[in-house]
């Protein structure tokens, strides 16, 4: 096992976790042996290391988590040596009270939260954590429980596990959710059929050497899926937990052969290896520094915002808009396979967009053309569906009613990039009966039918404050529960004369289907055709 001197002392390292969660699972003793003599001297320890009056790393930022993180100069932030790193950790876990299961537990926490905020469960949710016998698998150990209970699948290989209590415990809290644990021969031989995202939790900052198997074998195999890229073919993500395992702390991917994370996750402050961080994703986690800290290595750190366990460290990387590419991987959408009537086909596509939790599966594009020529666009959501066509409501002066009005058709787009469809539909439109206006209005919130009111839609307005004020006035007008008035405000009805579904496919060879009416013996039916895409 690798030596570190840290304070004149030699204390005995594992591979960790990083900064959060280092190795040492039995507290040192940190003060000189006079203080365990002098009682006023421990009092003045302590009141110096924990001095009130010691200003937070982010104290001088004032206001909203957005304008703390605008104000913040990304080029500022600290990154730790590996010798301070180890420092930090043995006077957290030392003088400042912190325990190595704590601080793994908040390391695990941070790892989650970050990849939820980049990754959602409904697109990359099977997940493949690799872990090392170190705390730094602990960490990962942590994130997969996390991850269970974001919504993602989370699956687990830990090939050398540490018969410890607590990383045993950490075993079974995953046992009991049924996570699976994969050994290496268990693993697929292509990971990028079975998994969204690879976790890379194996080595932490103070692992020194080459990698042993099984880990060098493992490692490659994360390094393989950058040599293996191919354009048809989606690779999961990489995301490293503090720094990329097999990498430099402080000089990086020293010979560039190393793995190349997604997403890098540096835990407490990132290490200097970070600096040679490539990928489009580094964020800060582990929000617990206290000031004591903070001040004694001058920490520049941005500060988190709200309630949040992560901070993206820096600004996201500028895109090349035209390299901005999606392999769509969806079953094939084939005429045998589809409903006769392309009402049917929606409302089947729908409860799949339901079923599939997107948001706003109701929310559609309304494009319409007035008198000038001109077409206009906004989003409106779908509020009623039946054999006559689609409706939704709107105010009857607003810019779309009036060009309605001038030219009585539109067309609506549909979008569900969960499920990779979308679905266009064009007819002719008109307006819903009063009576049906008046239901509608009436079946809404309160809150709903006086916002109506309020906002005379497409007209300027001096500002928020007029809004505002007119519904407070409203809202204690119509506070004894009286009937609010509808405004002219009511429905409109498209009845739909061409669909159109649309399925992503590979290599751009896209599924669609277009629905087109026509008559046979006077019975009115849909001719599918299929488009090229």
């Amino acid at each position: 096992m690798p030596l570190l001197v840290s304070r004149g002392r030699i204390i005995r390292r594992s591979m960790t976790c990083l900064c959060l969660t280092h190795s040492l699972t039995q507290t040192h003793n940190p003060f000189p042996s006079s203080l365990h003599n002098n009682r006023n001297s421990l009092f003045q320890f302590f009141s110096a290391i924990l001095r009130p009056s010691i200003r937070p790393f982010s104290a001088k930022f004032k206001g909203s988590s957005s304008a703390l993180m605008a104000n913040f100069n990304a080029d500022s932030v600290t990154y730790l040596t590996q010798r301070e790193a180890a420092e930090i950790d043995e006077t957290l876990m030392g003088p400042l009270g912190f325990s190595v299961d704590q601080l793994m537990e908040l390391a695990g926490l941070s790892v989650a939260a970050s990849i939820s905020e980049v990754y959602k469960p409904t697109e990359h949710g099977r997940i493949l954590t690799i872990c090392g016998p170190g705390n730094n698998g602990g960490d990962g150990l942590v994130a997969a429980r996390h991850l269970h209970h974001f919504g993602y699948k989370p699956f687990v290989c830990y090939p050398k596990r540490t018969p410890k209590p607590l990383y045993s415990g950490l075993v079974t809290q995953l046992e009991a959710l049924s996570i699976p644990f994969l050994s290496v021969e268990e693993l697929p031989s292509d990971l990028s059929n079975d998994f969204d995202i690879l976790v890379d939790a194996m080595f932490g900052f103070s692992f020194h050497g080459s990698p042993r198997p099984p880990f060098d074998y493992l490692i490659q195999r994360l390094v393989s899926l950058h040599d293996n890229d191919q354009i048809d073919k989606k690779r999961p993500f990489i995301v490293s937990v503090d720094i990329p395992s097999g990498w430099h702390v402080e000089e990086g991917d020293v010979d560039g052969t190393g793995i190349k994370p997604d997403m890098l996750v540096s835990l407490t402050a990132p290490k200097l290896g970070a600096k040679k961080f490539g990928g489009p994703h580094h964020f800060l986690g582990g929000r617990f520094v206290p000031p004591a800290i903070a001040e004694k290595y001058k920490l520049v750190l941005p500060p988190y915002p709200g309630t949040s366990m992560c901070v993206r460290i820096g600004k996201p990387p500028q895109i090349d808009i035209s390299a901005l590419r999606e392999n769509y991987i969806s079953p094939e959408f084939l005429e045998e396979q589809v409903e006769a009537d392309p009402i049917n086909q929606f409302r089947k596509w729908f409860d799949d967009a339901m079923a599939a939790g997107l948001k706003e599966p109701n929310a559609m594009a309304l494009s319409t053309v007035g008198k000038d020529g001109k077409p206009s666009s906004r989003m409106v959501l779908l509020k009623g569906l039946d054999k006559d066509g689609f409706v939704w409501y709107t105010n009857y002066e607003s810019r779309k009613a009036r060009e309605l009005s001038e030219n009585p058709r539109a067309s609506l787009l549909f979008y569900w990039d969960g499920l990779n469809r979308s679905v266009r539909v064009e007819g002719p439109v008109q307006k819903v009966s009063d009576e049906e206006s008046e239901e509608y209005f009436h079946s809404r919130p309160r809150g709903s039918q006086i916002g109506a009111i309020v906002s005379k839609q497409s007209t300027v307005v001096p500002g928020r404050h007029v809004l505002y004020q007119e519904y407070k006035e409203l809202e204690q007008k119509y506070a004894d529960g009286s009937m609010i008035p509808r405004p002219n405000w009511g429905g409109y009805r498209l009845t739909p004369q061409l669909f159109e579904f649309w399925q992503g496919q590979k290599s751009r060879l896209h599924d669609r289907l277009q629905y087109t009416p026509h008559e046979i013996n006077g019975q009115r039916l849909w001719k599918i055709e299929r488009l090229a895409p």
